[in-house]
């Protein structure tokens, strides 16, 4: 009978599977939670094996989010609000405390900020963006992207995602997500309400400023962010 051959990335998947390691006694290889989350970092990067910081990405760069915000994901995927099958394969059976421990461990890594390709897109349409990401749109009811997650768009403590340095495919993606119900959040979900506000001109406007935009030299969130929100979000305390 023929072995079966396992992926690569199921093979490392399984590593998370493991008990923490403060519950098994080291033998032979230390078992860390830095080698465990080696699933993560193959597509999200890390410090030693960063993600490519040139040339197509879509996996977004996970290093220095919000421990608060890294969690919510976590559980999203496991719930199913959220849907990526390795993602969910990955964490579905992991505890919560299990979750938080790995969204805390990658809230403090900190790596070199992607260099993206700046979108090829006609000068009014980046403008747009950038109203859009700056000052909304009062008739569309939609909220600055800077109102929620912070003036330098990094995020804000201690849930809100920063913004830059995410490939424009992938924020493209989540919109669409939002807008099909693929990607849900604890209600009320505040993205989703805005995804369903703007056109698909104007997310490809979003995402093709945000997309060009580098990251401060200092990229770490925001302490908080101006109260009242905007908008009410069930994922944000």
């Amino acid at each position: 009978m023929p072995v079966p051959v396992l992926r690569p990335a199921l093979l490392v998947a399984a590593a998370l599977h493991a008990a923490p390691a403060s519950a098994q006694p080291e033998r032979g290889l230390p078992d860390t939670l830095e080698r465990r989350v080696a699933a993560c970092t193959s597509c999200h990067g890390s410090p030693s094996l960063p993600a490519p910081t040139t040339g197509p990405r879509y996996y977004p760069r996970i290093a220095g989010k919000p421990a608060g915000y890294l969690y919510n994901q976590l559980q999203n995927f496991s719930a199913g609000r959220r849907r990526y099958p390795l993602m969910t394969y990955m964490v579905e059976h992991l505890s919560d405390d299990y979750l938080r421990e790995i969204a805390t461990y990658f809230s403090t890594q900190h790596l070199p900020a992607p260099v993206l390709a700046r979108a090829g897109l006609p000068a009014d349409q980046l403008e747009r963006g950038r109203a859009l990401v700056t000052r909304g749109d009062a008739v569309l009811k939609v909220p600055a992207c800077m109102a929620c997650h912070g003036q330098r768009l990094t995020g804000a403590l201690p849930a809100i995602p920063g913004l830059l340095g995410l490939p424009r495919d992938y924020i493209n993606a989540q919109f669409g997500a939002w807008r099909n119900g693929t990607r849900r959040a604890h209600a009320p979900d505040c993205m989703a309400t805005i995804a369903g506000r703007l056109s698909l001109t104007d997310v490809a406007a979003v995402s093709g400023w945000l997309a060009s935009e580098p990251m401060p030299d200092d990229a770490s969130p925001a302490a908080d962010v101006a109260r009242p929100m905007p908008l009410a979000c069930g994922s944000e305390p």
